[in-house]
């Protein structure tokens, strides 16, 4: 079974924490990589090419999950990488995917329902 590494993006300490401990109970995940904001998140993707999934909440201080999205996707190094979206607002969803996201996972974030779109998303 392939094991992929997941950047996890959040301004939330407490989203972070219960993301990545979701995150580590599934068995295709190796290790998770936290980012507070979408700028962070964009250093880290450019420092790391293994990084298999993202998860990216919208609503963030310094680079917000839409500007960060932007980027990946006109990025030629970074396009390819599946981005699930997390946010409490329902409304970001369309936005979030004309932007280019891959799917959108509704706060508060549950771990049949991370673990599923990670599936469908990944191929496993």
């Amino acid at each position: 079974m392939n094991k992929i590494k997941v950047l996890a993006v959040d301004d939330d300490i407490i989203n972070l924490k219960l993301l990545k401990s979701i995150l580590m109970k599934l068995p295709h995940i190796e290790e998770v990589l936290e980012a507070k904001n979408g700028a962070d998140a964009i250093g880290i993707l450019k420092g790391q090419n293994d990084i298999g999934l993202i998860l990216l909440d919208i609503i963030m201080p310094v680079m917000g999950g839409i500007e960060m999205l932007k980027v990946v996707r006109a990025d030629e190094g970074l396009k390819h990488i599946p981005v699930i979206v997390l946010t409490t607002d329902e409304t970001k969803r369309t936005e979030a995917l004309e932007c280019g996201a891959n799917d959108f996972v509704m706060k508060p974030v549950r771990k049949d329902q991370v673990a599923e779109k990670i599936s469908r998303l990944i191929n496993i």
